[in-house]
C-alpha cells in the first residue's frame, strides 16, 4: 500500500502555516493551522456548515 491516505492540496506561510489536506478515501477536506509549536486540524466547512468534499477520481 504505497498510496498515502492524505494529500496536501494547499500550503501558505512558513512560521504561521495554513494547509488544506484531502482524505483520498472520503474526499473530506481538512484545514491545518500551525503557529510556532502549536497547531490544530479541523474539517473545512462551507457556508452552510457542511464539510467541503473533493470528488474522488479512481
Amino acid at each position: 500500500m504505497d498510496e498515502k491516505r492524505f494529500e496536501r492540496t494547499y500550503k501558505q506561510g512558513v512560521m504561521d502555516v495554513v494547509e488544506i489536506w484531502v482524505d483520498r478515501q472520503t474526499g473530506v477536506n481538512y484545514i491545518f493551522r500551525q503557529s510556532g509549536y502549536a497547531g490544530g486540524i479541523s474539517p473545512l466547512l462551507d457556508r452552510e456548515g457542511k464539510p467541503v468534499i473533493t470528488p474522488i477520481v479512481k
